[in-house]
Order: C-alpha cells, then sequence, then structure tokens
C-alpha cells in the first residue's frame, strides 16, 4: 500500500544529476519520462494508453519502473523505451536509494517532461528534480486516503510540501481535486478524466443477451458458477483498496434475497489467499487474467466496492461493454455515472448491509439491468473516450513545455 512521509529532513547524498533540458526543436521532438510505481492495475493502463498516444503522436516517450508486474513489456509494445527503476511499492528504508535511481534515471534520460504516477514515484520524482524539470504529478488516488492516524499525517504533509515541486497536479476526477484542495495542497490544479479505449472495450455482440451467453461459453464457467441465476462480476487487485472483503460480507445477505447469484472476483493481488479461505458458497476466485472482457460481458452487473479512488477504470471498462456497475461513493464514482443513476448504482463505502441491499434490487432485476446497461454503454461512449484524455494530456506537456521557467527555481547542474 503506497505511503508518503514527511518532507525529509535532509536530502539524498550528492549524486549524478538530471540536466536542465533544453527547449525542443522541431528536429527533436519532446522526451517525456513517465516514473510508474506500481506496474500492475490501473495506473499501468492509463501508463500505457498516455505511451501508446504520445509515441503515435511523435513524442519521444520513456518509462522508468521496477521489474515485474504488467506494465514493461506493455509500455514496450506501446512504444516506449523503458528503463528500470529500482523502488518498492511501499514506503521504506530504501528511499534515499530510490530518490538516487530517479536522479540517475532522469541524467540518463534527460526528458522535457517528467510525468510521476501515484505516492511512491511521486515522491522520489520530484524530490529528484525539485523543479528542475517540468514535473506533472498525478496521484491516481490520495496517498492519506489509503492509510491511517500518523502515518495519514504524514502523508499529508509531504503532498502539503511537495505540491511547490509539481508544475501541474493531474487529477482524474473532480472529486480528486476537491479533496487535495480541502486538504490543503496548495497545487496548480488540472483535472482529466479517465478514458477507455472504446474499440477494445465494447460488446461483443450487439444483443446483450447472446452476448452474455457467448461470454460465458468462451470462459467455460466454473461449477459454482453454473445455473441460471444472476453473475455479479467484480474486477480489481484484491487488495484493502478494491473493497472484495465488504463484498464478501454483503455476499451472504444478498443470498437471503437473491438465492441463485453468483460472484466471480476477478484479479489477484495480496489479499486473495485470506479472503478464499473465508468466502462463502457461490463464490469463485478467477484470478488475474490477461483479457477481462469475457468477463465484464459475462456479467450481469459489474460491482466494485472501493474504499478510495481518484477514478477507477473497471466501471469505465464495464458500461463501455454495455454493462451496468454497482460502486461506492468514493472519489470519481458519482463523475462515473450516467446521469440519473446513482440513486441505484452508488453504496456508501465500507457497508456490507447497504451493499446487499442494493445488489439485490439489482439482481433480482434483469429487465432493470437490461436498461442501466444500454445507458451505461451510451454513457461510456459519449464521455470516457481515451482519446480525449490522451490528447488533454499531451496538450498539458505542451503548455508547460510553452511556458518560461521560474528563474528562481533549483536548477540541477549538469
Amino acid at each position: 500500500m503506497p505511503t508518503q512521509p514527511s518532507p525529509p529532513s535532509s536530502s539524498p547524498s550528492p549524486s549524478p544529476s538530471p540536466s536542465t533540458p533544453s527547449p525542443p526543436s522541431a528536429a527533436r521532438p519532446p522526451t517525456v519520462l513517465h516514473l510508474v510505481q506500481p506496474v500492475e492495475g490501473g495506473v499501468a493502463r492509463v501508463v500505457v494508453d498516455l505511451v501508446r498516444a504520445q509515441s503515435a503522436a511523435g513524442l519521444r516517450t520513456v518509462v522508468g519502473c521496477p521489474r515485474g508486474g504488467q506494465l514493461t513489456e506493455a509500455a514496450r509494445e506501446a512504444g516506449a523505451e523503458v528503463l528500470t527503476w529500482r523502488a518498492g511499492r511501499a514506503l521504506g528504508p530504501g528511499l534515499a536509494a530510490e530518490v538516487l535511481g530517479a536522479r540517475r534515471l532522469i541524467g540518463r534520460v534527460r526528458p522535457d517532461v517528467l510525468h510521476a504516477h501515484s505516492a511512491k514515484a511521486g515522491l522520489a520524482g520530484r524530490l529528484a528534480v525539485r523543479g528542475a524539470v517540468p514535473t506533472v504529478f498525478q496521484p491516481h488516488a490520495w496517498s492519506f486516503d489509503a492509510v491511517g492516524g500518523a502515518t495519514a499525517a504524514l502523508a499529508l504533509r509531504w503532498e502539503r510540501f511537495g505540491s511547490r515541486w509539481a508544475d501541474r497536479v493531474l487529477c482524474v476526477s473532480e472529486a480528486e481535486r476537491r479533496t487535495g484542495e480541502s486538504e490543503g495542497i496548495a497545487a496548480r490544479w488540472s483535472v482529466i478524466r479517465n478514458g477507455v479505449d472504446l474499440g477494445h472495450f465494447r460488446p461483443g455482440d450487439p444483443d446483450p443477451v447472446r452476448d452474455k451467453a457467448r461470454a460465458r461459453a468462451e470462459l467455460a464457467l466454473p461449477a459454482a458458477l453454473q445455473g441460471d441465476g444472476p453473475l455479479a462480476v467484480c474486477v480489481g487487485r484484491v487488495c484493502l483498496q478494491k473493497g472484495q472483503d465488504i463484498l464478501l460480507r454483503a455476499w451472504p445477505e444478498l443470498l437471503g434475497a437473491v438465492p441463485r447469484a453468483r460472484l466471480a472476483l476477478v484479479g489477484d493481488g495480496p489479499d486473495t489467499e485470506r479472503l478464499r479461505r473465508t468466502a462463502p458458497p457461490g463464490v469463485h476466485f478467477a484470478g488475474a487474467v490477461r483479457d477481462i472482457r469475457p468477463w465484464l460481458r459475462a456479467a450481469d452487473l459489474v460491482v466494485l466496492p472501493s474504499r478510495w479512488e481518484g477514478m477507477a477504470l473497471a466501471p469505465l471498462e464495464a458500461m463501455a461493454c454495455g454493462r451496468p456497475v454497482l460502486v461506492s461513493d468514493v472519489s470519481g464514482a458519482r463523475e462515473s455515472l450516467p446521469p440519473g443513476q446513482a440513486r441505484l448504482c452508488l453504496v456508501e463505502p465500507e457497508d456490507p448491509t447497504a451493499l446487499a441491499k442494493a445488489l439485490a434490487g439489482l439482481l433480482a432485476e434483469p429487465r432493470l439491468l437490461a436498461e442501466l446497461g444500454e445507458q451505461a454503454e451510451r454513457h461510456a461512449r459519449t464521455d470516457f473516450d481515451v482519446r480525449r484524455t490522451t490528447d488533454a494530456v499531451t496538450g498539458l506537456y505542451h503548455e508547460l513545455l510553452g511556458r518560461p521557467r521560474p528563474l528562481n527555481q533549483e536548477r540541477i547542474s549538469r
């Protein structure tokens, strides 16, 4: 789980330094370094979408990230040069080495723009350059929402301090920005909502009934999911953030109202084995899959009971595939839903009883689910095209590169 500290009392030891970039010319396209940790899940998918679009637009894209996960291979396939940056997901004693590694990587790449994704990269990247390179920090959900007590206070203290070293803090929802502002983070804000590839995420068949039947046949559903009852699917890393434990606590209560309902958890993570041991009947753990579309299309309803988010991708992907979603009321959720669906498709976070009641109200009404799914697909195709997202982010880079750097900012010498 990502956490962040208060500003360190001293900087890491001096090291080979990133260069202040020269303005890109017509002969040299801008270089964008995406510094990334974590390397799986929604953050990785966002980075790959950005890399694909930016490479196609003629930018030089470089991804610095730890080995492992899905990002390395996918980013290379999308057109990026991928370099290893050794960094753990959580805060630990290796922070100084991680900052030093980021400085060396930035010095090697000499980017025109540094785009730091999520808490750890945002911490190490900003400490490494301290304003010497135009910097975009994208939280992908605030680190202080992920923790509590003294750790949350330290994370918030850092975000307030570190915002001075970001030319823009890029939020994926207005709710994420409002949270930052309300917590006293004085930043230069941009809000660019997440989007999905609408050519990739779409119904497999124009008829929803045939689409579900075809997807279920393709998946060869296991015994736990056989039958003619409604199927709910939860897609996401199996961890505290995504709230699968809340869903499993709600499931027995739901079965009291809809006895034939079935549930598939798609994804893997640190909580998988613990939840598997305590899961009620009728629940299938599908594990990590390379292509989630068959699971989305097989579902009658896609549910994501997250504890915190910026704007989750899984509901957008499900809606683009023509499936209704039930989500917890965290950052980005209301902005994701079609107009008028919040009353039925939004629940309070960490409330298994409310979740069970909402699930029962939807899964018991197949005609309602079909209507909500049609609305969801239209909404996704109108509002969440990833091309709009990637164009806006690239436009932000060009805006930053067109502005003179403040003369009083700290410079890191060649």
